[in-house]
Protein backbone atom coordinates (compact mmCIF):
# COMPACT_ATOMS: atom_id res chain seq x y z
CA UNK A 1 0.00 0.00 0.00
CA UNK A 2 1.28 3.50 -0.74
CA UNK A 3 2.90 4.87 2.21
CA UNK A 4 1.56 9.21 2.93
CA UNK A 5 4.16 11.12 5.05
CA UNK A 6 2.97 13.52 7.19
CA UNK A 7 1.86 17.05 6.09
CA UNK A 8 3.80 18.49 9.58
CA UNK A 9 7.04 17.43 10.77
CA UNK A 10 7.11 17.33 14.92
CA UNK A 11 8.91 20.59 14.97
CA UNK A 12 6.68 22.24 12.96
CA UNK A 13 3.75 21.17 15.18
CA UNK A 14 5.69 22.62 18.35
CA UNK A 15 5.79 25.91 16.72
CA UNK A 16 2.28 25.63 15.88
CA UNK A 17 1.42 24.56 19.86
CA UNK A 18 3.31 27.72 20.21
CA UNK A 19 1.20 30.06 18.50
CA UNK A 20 -1.59 28.90 19.87
CA UNK A 21 -0.65 29.15 23.24
CA UNK A 22 0.11 32.69 22.57
CA UNK A 23 -3.72 33.12 20.99
CA UNK A 24 -6.01 31.38 23.61
CA UNK A 25 -5.87 29.18 26.71
CA UNK A 26 -4.51 25.38 25.87
CA UNK A 27 -4.94 22.17 27.69
CA UNK A 28 -1.42 22.17 27.34
CA UNK A 29 1.44 23.94 26.25
CA UNK A 30 4.92 23.50 26.18
CA UNK A 31 7.15 20.28 27.34
CA UNK A 32 4.28 18.01 25.86
CA UNK A 33 6.66 16.06 23.56
CA UNK A 34 6.36 15.52 20.13
CA UNK A 35 2.70 12.95 20.34
CA UNK A 36 1.22 15.67 22.87
CA UNK A 37 -2.33 16.91 22.13
CA UNK A 38 -3.26 20.65 22.07
CA UNK A 39 -6.82 21.28 22.97
CA UNK A 40 -7.72 25.14 22.82
CA UNK A 41 -10.04 25.88 25.57
CA UNK A 42 -12.13 29.38 25.55
CA UNK A 43 -11.19 31.96 27.85
CA UNK A 44 -12.93 32.04 30.84
CA UNK A 45 -15.52 35.33 30.67
CA UNK A 46 -14.98 37.91 32.84
CA UNK A 47 -17.50 38.01 35.72
CA UNK A 48 -20.83 39.87 35.15
CA UNK A 49 -21.05 43.19 37.26
CA UNK A 50 -23.50 42.77 40.21
CA UNK A 51 -26.63 44.28 39.79
CA UNK A 52 -27.22 47.93 41.10
CA UNK A 53 -28.75 47.96 45.03
CA UNK A 54 -32.09 48.83 44.66
CA UNK A 55 -32.57 52.15 45.54
CA UNK A 56 -34.35 52.95 49.65
CA UNK A 57 -37.44 53.33 49.55
CA UNK A 58 -38.13 57.39 50.13
CA UNK A 59 -38.82 58.06 53.38
CA UNK A 60 -42.55 58.90 54.65
CA UNK A 61 -43.37 62.15 55.21
CA UNK A 62 -46.77 64.24 56.01
CA UNK A 63 -47.51 68.23 55.38
CA UNK A 64 -51.06 67.70 55.04
CA UNK A 65 -53.80 65.58 54.53
CA UNK A 66 -57.07 66.32 52.07
CA UNK A 67 -60.27 64.36 52.64
CA UNK A 68 -60.95 61.78 49.90
CA UNK A 69 -64.37 61.11 51.52
CA UNK A 70 -66.61 59.20 54.03
CA UNK A 71 -68.38 56.15 54.96
CA UNK A 72 -70.92 55.62 57.77
CA UNK A 73 -72.18 51.90 58.36
CA UNK A 74 -75.34 50.71 59.31
CA UNK A 75 -75.57 50.43 63.07
CA UNK A 76 -77.49 47.09 62.86
CA UNK A 77 -74.94 45.45 60.36
CA UNK A 78 -73.68 42.41 61.20
CA UNK A 79 -71.36 39.73 59.37
CA UNK A 80 -71.42 35.93 60.39
CA UNK A 81 -74.32 36.60 62.87
CA UNK A 82 -72.56 38.95 64.69
CA UNK A 83 -72.41 42.85 64.68
CA UNK A 84 -70.41 45.57 63.33
CA UNK A 85 -69.34 48.03 65.65
CA UNK A 86 -66.80 49.11 68.60
CA UNK A 87 -64.03 49.13 65.82
CA UNK A 88 -61.29 51.01 67.77
CA UNK A 89 -58.56 50.00 65.69
CA UNK A 90 -57.89 49.47 61.88
CA UNK A 91 -54.80 48.54 59.94
CA UNK A 92 -54.67 47.42 55.96
CA UNK A 93 -52.55 44.26 54.86
CA UNK A 94 -51.15 45.14 50.89
CA UNK A 95 -50.62 41.67 50.50
CA UNK A 96 -54.16 40.32 50.27
CA UNK A 97 -55.53 43.94 49.87
CA UNK A 98 -57.50 43.37 52.75
CA UNK A 99 -58.48 45.57 55.78
CA UNK A 100 -58.72 44.22 59.70
CA UNK A 101 -60.72 46.55 62.42
CA UNK A 102 -60.79 45.52 65.76
CA UNK A 103 -63.61 45.63 67.62
CA UNK A 104 -63.76 46.31 71.50
CA UNK A 105 -66.52 44.79 72.44
CA UNK A 106 -65.51 42.92 75.80
CA UNK A 107 -68.54 40.61 75.83
CA UNK A 108 -66.89 38.67 72.45
CA UNK A 109 -63.60 40.23 71.36
CA UNK A 110 -62.85 40.08 67.50
CA UNK A 111 -61.51 41.44 64.44
CA UNK A 112 -63.17 41.84 61.63
CA UNK A 113 -61.81 42.15 57.59
CA UNK A 114 -63.25 43.86 55.06
CA UNK A 115 -62.56 45.70 51.50
CA UNK A 116 -62.48 49.71 50.74
CA UNK A 117 -63.12 50.90 47.50
CA UNK A 118 -61.37 54.60 47.28
CA UNK A 119 -59.24 56.75 44.70
CA UNK A 120 -57.78 60.19 44.54
CA UNK A 121 -61.36 61.48 43.93
CA UNK A 122 -63.85 60.07 45.70
CA UNK A 123 -64.79 56.59 48.88
CA UNK A 124 -66.80 54.25 47.02
CA UNK A 125 -67.97 51.51 49.23
CA UNK A 126 -67.35 49.19 52.23
CA UNK A 127 -67.39 45.31 51.83
CA UNK A 128 -67.22 43.18 55.25
CA UNK A 129 -65.83 40.07 54.42
CA UNK A 130 -65.49 37.85 58.11
CA UNK A 131 -65.51 37.65 61.83
CA UNK A 132 -63.05 35.99 63.72
CA UNK A 133 -62.83 35.77 67.61
CA UNK A 134 -59.86 36.89 69.18
CA UNK A 135 -58.41 33.72 71.62
CA UNK A 136 -56.04 33.24 74.36
CA UNK A 137 -52.87 30.43 73.83
CA UNK A 138 -55.18 27.67 74.65
CA UNK A 139 -57.86 28.74 71.76
CA UNK A 140 -60.36 30.07 74.46
CA UNK A 141 -62.19 33.49 73.42
CA UNK A 142 -61.53 36.44 75.02
CA UNK A 143 -64.90 37.40 76.86
CA UNK A 144 -65.51 39.48 79.90
CA UNK A 145 -68.85 37.57 80.42
CA UNK A 146 -67.32 34.16 80.80
CA UNK A 147 -66.48 35.16 84.25
CA UNK A 148 -62.64 34.05 83.94
CA UNK A 149 -60.12 36.88 84.23
CA UNK A 150 -57.55 34.99 82.86
CA UNK A 151 -59.21 35.08 79.59
CA UNK A 152 -61.08 38.74 79.75
CA UNK A 153 -59.99 41.51 77.70
CA UNK A 154 -60.30 45.04 76.44
CA UNK A 155 -58.87 45.11 73.11
CA UNK A 156 -58.09 48.50 71.92
CA UNK A 157 -54.88 49.17 69.17
CA UNK A 158 -54.01 46.22 66.42
CA UNK A 159 -51.50 46.09 63.55
CA UNK A 160 -50.77 43.62 60.81
CA UNK A 161 -47.17 42.34 61.49
CA UNK A 162 -45.00 44.18 59.03
CA UNK A 163 -42.17 41.09 59.04
CA UNK A 164 -45.06 38.65 58.23
CA UNK A 165 -46.84 35.85 60.45
CA UNK A 166 -48.85 37.47 62.54
CA UNK A 167 -51.65 40.82 63.44
CA UNK A 168 -50.36 42.07 67.41
CA UNK A 169 -53.02 44.22 69.47
CA UNK A 170 -53.92 45.44 72.24
CA UNK A 171 -55.43 45.34 76.31
CA UNK A 172 -56.27 48.33 77.81
CA UNK A 173 -56.78 45.81 81.08
CA UNK A 174 -59.41 46.55 84.02
CA UNK A 175 -58.40 48.28 87.44
CA UNK A 176 -61.32 46.88 89.22
CA UNK A 177 -60.26 43.13 88.76
CA UNK A 178 -56.79 43.55 88.77
CA UNK A 179 -55.79 42.98 85.22
CA UNK A 180 -52.75 44.49 83.84
CA UNK A 181 -52.39 45.35 80.52
CA UNK A 182 -50.97 43.77 77.84
CA UNK A 183 -49.67 43.03 74.06
CA UNK A 184 -50.67 39.88 72.56
CA UNK A 185 -49.34 38.66 68.85
CA UNK A 186 -51.95 36.47 67.48
CA UNK A 187 -51.79 33.95 64.11
CA UNK A 188 -54.34 34.59 61.32
CA UNK A 189 -57.24 32.81 62.96
CA UNK A 190 -56.99 34.84 65.94
CA UNK A 191 -54.90 32.13 68.48
CA UNK A 192 -52.46 34.07 70.64
CA UNK A 193 -49.22 32.63 70.66
CA UNK A 194 -47.05 35.60 72.51
CA UNK A 195 -48.25 38.13 75.25
CA UNK A 196 -45.75 40.89 76.33
CA UNK A 197 -46.97 41.75 79.60
CA UNK A 198 -47.07 45.44 81.01
CA UNK A 199 -44.02 46.88 83.01
CA UNK A 200 -44.22 47.85 86.28
CA UNK A 201 -44.94 51.66 86.24
CA UNK A 202 -48.29 50.05 84.18
CA UNK A 203 -49.72 48.10 85.99
CA UNK A 204 -53.05 48.16 87.84
CA UNK A 205 -53.60 48.31 91.03
CA UNK A 206 -57.34 47.67 92.48
CA UNK A 207 -56.81 49.96 95.75
CA UNK A 208 -54.00 52.15 95.15
CA UNK A 209 -53.60 55.35 92.90
CA UNK A 210 -50.71 53.97 91.36
CA UNK A 211 -49.74 52.69 87.90
CA UNK A 212 -52.39 52.90 85.07
CA UNK A 213 -55.76 54.53 85.76
CA UNK A 214 -58.72 52.45 84.21
CA UNK A 215 -59.72 52.48 80.66
CA UNK A 216 -56.88 54.74 79.78
CA UNK A 217 -53.92 52.58 79.07
CA UNK A 218 -52.85 50.68 75.81
CA UNK A 219 -54.90 52.97 73.28
CA UNK A 220 -52.29 53.51 70.99
CA UNK A 221 -49.96 51.05 68.98
CA UNK A 222 -47.95 50.98 65.72
CA UNK A 223 -44.74 48.78 64.34
CA UNK A 224 -41.64 51.18 64.22
CA UNK A 225 -41.26 51.84 60.26
CA UNK A 226 -38.36 49.37 59.73
CA UNK A 227 -40.64 46.79 61.63
CA UNK A 228 -38.23 46.04 64.29
CA UNK A 229 -39.56 47.15 67.42
CA UNK A 230 -43.17 48.14 68.69
CA UNK A 231 -44.56 51.25 70.29
CA UNK A 232 -47.19 51.82 72.54
CA UNK A 233 -49.14 54.64 73.37
CA UNK A 234 -50.93 54.95 77.13
CA UNK A 235 -54.13 57.13 76.38
CA UNK A 236 -53.57 59.49 79.58
CA UNK A 237 -50.83 59.61 82.42
CA UNK A 238 -50.51 57.04 84.96
CA UNK A 239 -50.96 58.28 88.71
CA UNK A 240 -47.45 59.05 89.16
CA UNK A 241 -47.08 61.67 86.18
CA UNK A 242 -50.13 63.90 87.41
CA UNK A 243 -53.53 64.53 87.44
CA UNK A 244 -55.79 63.96 83.85
CA UNK A 245 -56.08 66.77 81.69
CA UNK A 246 -58.64 69.81 82.11
CA UNK A 247 -60.24 72.40 80.10
CA UNK A 248 -57.63 74.45 81.33
CA UNK A 249 -54.52 72.32 81.50
CA UNK A 250 -53.11 69.35 79.99
CA UNK A 251 -51.42 66.69 80.78
CA UNK A 252 -48.49 63.87 79.54
CA UNK A 253 -48.59 60.08 78.47
CA UNK A 254 -45.47 57.62 78.18
CA UNK A 255 -44.88 56.48 74.32
CA UNK A 256 -43.25 53.00 75.14
CA UNK A 257 -40.76 51.63 72.41
CA UNK A 258 -40.91 47.29 73.27
CA UNK A 259 -38.25 44.91 71.20
CA UNK A 260 -40.17 42.10 69.74
CA UNK A 261 -39.62 39.93 72.91
CA UNK A 262 -40.95 42.79 75.31
CA UNK A 263 -38.16 44.39 76.71
CA UNK A 264 -38.09 48.33 76.57
CA UNK A 265 -36.13 49.82 74.29
CA UNK A 266 -36.85 53.30 74.79
CA UNK A 267 -39.52 55.44 76.58
CA UNK A 268 -40.63 59.31 75.25
CA UNK A 269 -43.10 61.73 77.26
CA UNK A 270 -46.23 63.02 75.23
CA UNK A 271 -47.90 66.25 75.82
CA UNK A 272 -51.74 65.83 75.91
CA UNK A 273 -53.96 68.43 74.83
CA UNK A 274 -56.28 70.63 77.48
CA UNK A 275 -59.88 69.46 76.62
CA UNK A 276 -60.62 71.77 73.75
CA UNK A 277 -64.15 73.10 75.22
CA UNK A 278 -65.55 72.92 78.81
CA UNK A 279 -68.52 70.64 79.48
CA UNK A 280 -72.02 71.88 80.51
CA UNK A 281 -72.63 68.07 81.43
CA UNK A 282 -70.73 65.87 84.42
CA UNK A 283 -68.37 64.78 81.70
CA UNK A 284 -65.65 65.90 79.35
CA UNK A 285 -62.04 64.16 78.52
CA UNK A 286 -59.32 64.20 76.11
CA UNK A 287 -56.25 61.36 75.44
CA UNK A 288 -54.20 59.79 72.98
CA UNK A 289 -56.67 57.49 70.68
CA UNK A 290 -53.92 55.89 68.55
CA UNK A 291 -50.31 56.43 66.82
CA UNK A 292 -49.00 55.26 63.63
CA UNK A 293 -45.56 55.40 62.32
CA UNK A 294 -44.14 58.15 59.50
CA UNK A 295 -40.45 56.80 59.49
CA UNK A 296 -38.05 56.35 62.31
CA UNK A 297 -38.24 59.39 64.18
CA UNK A 298 -41.72 60.56 63.57
CA UNK A 299 -45.68 59.31 63.97
CA UNK A 300 -48.78 60.12 63.54
CA UNK A 301 -50.84 60.68 66.94
CA UNK A 302 -54.72 61.01 67.11
CA UNK A 303 -56.13 63.12 69.92
CA UNK A 304 -59.68 62.75 70.46
CA UNK A 305 -61.71 64.34 73.53
CA UNK A 306 -65.17 63.91 74.19
CA UNK A 307 -67.12 66.63 75.89
CA UNK A 308 -70.41 66.00 77.33
CA UNK A 309 -73.19 68.94 77.08
CA UNK A 310 -76.38 69.55 79.48
CA UNK A 311 -78.58 66.45 77.92
CA UNK A 312 -76.14 64.03 78.20
CA UNK A 313 -74.63 63.82 74.48
CA UNK A 314 -71.11 64.36 73.53
CA UNK A 315 -69.21 66.20 71.16
CA UNK A 316 -65.86 65.00 69.78
CA UNK A 317 -62.77 67.14 69.16
CA UNK A 318 -60.22 65.20 66.95
CA UNK A 319 -57.26 66.77 66.53
CA UNK A 320 -54.26 64.85 64.26
CA UNK A 321 -50.58 65.82 64.95
CA UNK A 322 -47.26 64.84 63.84
CA UNK A 323 -45.00 64.08 66.23
CA UNK A 324 -41.32 64.35 66.40
CA UNK A 325 -39.13 61.87 68.39
CA UNK A 326 -35.48 62.76 67.90
CA UNK A 327 -34.13 64.74 70.79
CA UNK A 328 -37.05 63.45 73.53
CA UNK A 329 -35.27 62.41 76.61
CA UNK A 330 -35.87 58.63 77.24
CA UNK A 331 -38.00 58.63 80.64
CA UNK A 332 -38.03 55.23 81.16
CA UNK A 333 -36.01 55.81 84.01
CA UNK A 334 -38.57 58.29 86.03
CA UNK A 335 -40.52 57.08 87.97
CA UNK A 336 -43.03 60.25 88.09
CA UNK A 337 -42.48 62.79 85.04
CA UNK A 338 -44.01 65.36 87.72
CA UNK A 339 -41.40 68.42 88.18
CA UNK A 340 -39.06 65.98 86.76
CA UNK A 341 -36.70 67.90 84.05
CA UNK A 342 -36.92 65.72 80.84
CA UNK A 343 -38.03 67.20 77.21
CA UNK A 344 -41.06 65.82 75.62
CA UNK A 345 -41.73 64.75 72.07
CA UNK A 346 -42.43 68.10 69.50
CA UNK A 347 -46.12 68.01 67.86
CA UNK A 348 -47.58 69.40 64.87
CA UNK A 349 -51.06 69.94 64.28
CA UNK A 350 -51.53 68.44 60.77
CA UNK A 351 -55.05 68.33 60.70
CA UNK A 352 -58.00 69.46 62.87
CA UNK A 353 -60.91 67.20 61.78
CA UNK A 354 -63.67 69.44 63.54
CA UNK A 355 -62.88 72.06 60.55
CA UNK A 356 -63.59 69.53 57.85
CA UNK A 357 -67.50 69.85 57.49
CA UNK A 358 -68.57 66.63 58.08
CA UNK A 359 -72.38 66.26 58.98
CA UNK A 360 -71.41 64.06 62.34
CA UNK A 361 -67.61 63.53 63.62
CA UNK A 362 -67.54 60.42 65.90
CA UNK A 363 -65.71 59.27 68.34
CA UNK A 364 -62.52 58.44 65.72
CA UNK A 365 -60.12 55.80 67.62
CA UNK A 366 -57.96 53.92 64.77
CA UNK A 367 -55.37 54.77 61.52
CA UNK A 368 -54.02 53.43 59.22
CA UNK A 369 -51.89 53.74 55.83
CA UNK A 370 -53.64 52.33 52.57
CA UNK A 371 -52.43 51.76 49.07
CA UNK A 372 -50.55 54.43 46.86
CA UNK A 373 -52.66 56.60 44.91
CA UNK A 374 -51.81 56.32 41.08
CA UNK A 375 -49.65 59.63 41.72
CA UNK A 376 -47.88 58.01 44.48
CA UNK A 377 -49.37 59.85 47.37
CA UNK A 378 -50.00 57.86 50.03
CA UNK A 379 -53.55 57.51 52.14
CA UNK A 380 -54.70 57.31 55.57
CA UNK A 381 -58.13 55.89 56.80
CA UNK A 382 -59.63 56.59 59.69
CA UNK A 383 -62.52 54.98 61.69
CA UNK A 384 -64.68 55.64 65.02
CA UNK A 385 -65.36 53.73 67.60
CA UNK A 386 -69.56 53.85 68.05
CA UNK A 387 -69.20 52.33 71.45
CA UNK A 388 -72.54 50.30 70.25
CA UNK A 389 -74.48 53.45 70.97
CA UNK A 390 -76.36 53.02 67.90
CA UNK A 391 -78.81 55.73 69.08
CA UNK A 392 -76.26 58.14 69.07
CA UNK A 393 -73.50 57.85 67.52
CA UNK A 394 -72.32 56.11 64.20
CA UNK A 395 -68.85 54.13 62.41
CA UNK A 396 -67.45 56.13 60.77
CA UNK A 397 -64.53 55.85 58.18
CA UNK A 398 -62.82 58.47 56.30
CA UNK A 399 -60.20 57.95 53.54
CA UNK A 400 -57.24 60.66 53.07
CA UNK A 401 -54.92 61.47 50.33
CA UNK A 402 -51.50 62.50 52.28
CA UNK A 403 -49.37 65.54 50.57
CA UNK A 404 -45.75 64.93 51.22
CA UNK A 405 -43.39 67.53 52.61
CA UNK A 406 -41.04 69.15 49.83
Amino acid sequence: MPSFAPPFKPAALRLLAAALCAATVLTACGGGGDGAVFLPVAPAPAPAAPPPAPAPAPERSVQSVRLIGEQVLANDLKIDGVQVGGLSAVDYDPATKLWYFLSDDRVSSRFHTAELDYDGQRFSSVRFRSTIALKDMNGNVYSNASGSPSIAADPESFRIDPQGGGLWWGSEGDRARGLDPFVARMAIDGVANLILPAPAMFRMSPTQEKGSRNNATYEALSFSADGKSLWVGMEAPIYEDGPLPTPTSGAVSRFTQFDRAGAVLRQVAYPIDAIPKAPTGPNADNGVSEMLAINDHQFLVIERAGVQAADGNYSNYIRLYEIETEGATDVRGLASLVGADYKPVRKRLVLDLNTLGLAKLDNIEGIAWGPKLPNGNDTLVLVSDNNFNTASQITQLLAFEVQPKK
